[in-house]
This record gives C-alpha cells, structure tokens and sequence, in this order.
C-alpha cells in the first residue's frame, strides 16, 4: 500500500492517515464522489445512514467541486464532512476537460485509500468519472438513482449518455422506481445488482421541511407576493439555451402581464447565458421578481408557496410530487415519466405556443392543477437513504446497527 499522500488538496490529511490503521483492522471503506449541488442533496441522507455503521465502515467523502459557490452551503447544510476537494472547476470548462480533471486527481487517491466500494449517484460528469476512475482500478461501482433514461441520447446533454455508461460500468444499481429496474433489467443488467429503493432527495425534501425555515429574503418575498398565484420558474439546461429559452420566457412575461393575479420567481441561475436572457426579457416588470440562487431550504420553502412550478430541471421533477404541486416540464422529453404518469407534471416540449396553451389551461377553475395534491409521491416515502446505506452494509458484510448496539 501506498504511503504517501496523494497529490491533490485534503483538507484533513493527518485525520485521513490516522483512519487507515484503523480500516486495515476490520472496517470496510467506502468512497462517495460528487460535485454538484444535486448531488450533494441526494446523497446526503445515504450518508447521513451509513455514518450509523461507523464501527464497521469507514466513509471517505470526495467532492470534485463541479459546482463552486452553489456546493459548499449545501455540504454544510447536511453536514457532509469533506475529506478531499479536488478544486477541479475552471470557468468555461467543457465536460471532456472536467472529466480529465476528476480522473486524474481521484487517481492518487484510489492508490493511497483502496476503497472496498465507490459510490456516485446520478448523470454528472463527475459522476461518471468516479465511476470509470473506479472501474480502472477494479473497484466496485455503486451507482444512485440508477436507470433513468429520455431514450434520446442527447437529451438532456450529456446527462443522458452519462447515466447509459455508469450503468455499464457499475456493479450495484440503486433504481428510484419499478420503472427503472424494469429499464435496467431491459439492458441486460444482472437482476441481482439491481434494487429498487426510491430516491433520497424526498429524504432530504423531508427534512428540509422539519427541520428549518426559509430566510428573511425569501419571507420578504413571500408577503410581497402574498395573494398571488405564484409561478415558480427554473431554467438552466444546455438544451433550453437561445431562442428556446428566450422565446418561453417572453410567454411566461406576457402571461403575467395578462393576469394580474400572477407574480413570477426567477432565481436566476449563475450560467451567463441564462443571467443575460432574464435580465433582458423579465426585468421591469412589479410581479416579476429575479432573485439571486437560493439555499436549498429557502428554494424549498418557495417552491412549496408555489402556484405552479415551471422547469427543465430533474430534481425538480422529483420535489414537486413530494410538495403536491403542479409542474410543467421545460423539456423534449424526461427521464422521469413516473411524475407525468401520476398526474403531477406534463411535458412542455420544445414549443413556447404549447406552454401558452398549458399555462392558460392550468389558470382554468377546477384544471389538472388543482388536483395534484392528492397525488401519491411515485419517487418515494422518505426513507430511501436507510434503505440504501442497510444494502451497502450487507453487500460490505458489514455488522448490522442493531447487532452493534447489542455487542
């Protein structure tokens, strides 16, 4: 075994090498990667379950730093502790050049910590580094919210190929719905590696909601837009840049001005393509309200103040069941059928004089809109983070929390 540190930024080496001693004597180690605010979020309540197996499991937490400003909040919101920051991020970066970036730092790593197990979840760049950087050392794959797909491979870019290539290159599958087992089985993926456990963002959706309230910012806007129906609006994929997002953010502006019972909230994403398109169509306007991004818990608290949620964002796709609100999905196609199958959200497409139809159609007395609140979550019930962080334990053979308690 290597033992000299690796060549990339730790921010608790002495810690770190301290631990090996102690993972040689009978604990299993386990790597999670991540690099981007979605990530963080779901994978923080598998962490949050696995630090139970703490006398049996060793947990090292790697971030690539996809995301720069919009990761460290939500680190510390779930207080994630950070083992290694690979600082891989650069301004206008193209994916195959952060790709080159993560695998090389994690390289050294995986040398110095040899994990039993890596787990990464979900279709980032950094997620499908970790697991190819894993797969050249011949160390397992876990993979979260497992067997998503669009079925068009450039849609959404690169997610989509990313997800269809971690599937490959994973040995455990960690499948949100009966939908995408069914999806991986169809592959050819091993029916044993495959388990169907929900996903962890309704965990963290739910503990959000318990746990903490939206800031002074947020409840300012909230009572400005008091008596509203409020239209809560996320744009930021590739796919939606240009005329296409310009063209659907001239409806949503035209369809406020008509109704004045109506307030739109931007917060606007940090990507300067998407900064310069609101600013240019939204601005000026007394219930139209760009709003810098928020904290998870205070895009919660707005989301769930929300009349009607209007995104091409995936983990939107998740919280607005969990929230019981209606959504209209800025996109060509999902990956998440399951949430326009349970009567929650429907598809926009690629088309702004089809979203002027769904908004005036939701605006109706007694439409589809009004009645998303009986809907039953089809992502989960909130323990999704329990259930995988148990799956790993037994794959690990690590001792059981109720069989440590009892020694």
């Amino acid at each position: 075994m290597s033992t000299s540190p690796p060549t990339v930024i730790s921010s608790n080496w002495l810690e770190l090498s301290s631990c090996l001693n102690r993972a040689e004597n009978g604990k299993r180690k386990l790597l999670t990667i991540f690099g981007t605010r979605p990530e963080v979020i779901k994978l923080a309540p598998v962490i949050r379950e696995l630090s139970a197996f703490q006398h049996g499991l060793q947990i090292v937490n790697i971030t690539s730093a996809q995301h720069t400003d919009l990761l460290y909040p939500f680190v510390e919101l779930f207080g994630i502790d950070i083992a290694y920051d690979l600082q891989t991020m650069e301004p206008g970066q193209t994916p195959n050049q952060v790709c080159a970036r993560v695998l090389s730092a994690l390289d050294p790593i995986l040398s110095f910590e040899e994990p039993d197990l890596i787990v990464v979840q979900g279709d980032t760049t950094t997620a499908l580094a970790g697991a190819l950087a894993g797969f050249h050392r011949r160390i397992p794959i876990a993979h979260v919210e497992a067997g998503l797909r669009s079925g068009c491979a450039h849609s959404p870019f690169p997610e989509e190929m990313n997800r269809r290539l971690i599937t490959s290159l994973a040995s455990f599958h960690f499948a949100a719905t009966e939908r995408n087992r069914e999806t991986l089985l169809s592959e050819g993926v091993d029916p044993s590696t495959v388990f169907v456990t929900g996903n962890p963002v309704v965990d963290s959706l739910k503990t959000i909601l318990s746990e903490q309230t939206a800031g002074d910012s947020v409840r300012q806007l909230l009572q400005l837009t008091g008596g509203l129906k409020r239209i809560i609006l996320t744009t930021h994929r590739r796919e939606s840049f240009g005329e296409a997002m310009e063209a659907n953010l001239r409806v949503l502006r035209r369809f406020v001005e008509e109704h004045e019972d109506t307030a739109l909230i931007l917060p606007v994403h940090p990507n300067p393509v998407v900064a310069c398109s609101a600013r240019e169509i939204l601005s000026d306007h007394a219930r139209i309200h760009l709003i810098e991004p928020l904290g998870y818990a205070d895009f919660i608290a707005l989301l769930s103040c929300a009349w009607l949620i209007v995104s091409d964002s995936g983990g939107v796709q998740e919280e607005a069941p969990t929230l019981g609100k209606p959504l209209l999905i800025l996109r060509e196609n999902t990956e998440r059928a399951e949430a326009i199958e349970s009567g929650i959200a429907r598809l926009v497409g690629e088309s702004s004089t089809r979203l002027r139809l769904m908004l005036d159609e939701a605006y109706e007395e007694g439409s589809w809109a009004d009645q998303v609140k009986t809907v039953r979550n089809p992502f989960g019930g909130g323990d999704s983070g329990e259930r995988i962080a148990q799956i790993i334990a037994t794959l690990l053979n690590v001792p059981s929390r109720l069989s440590l308690a009892l020694d």
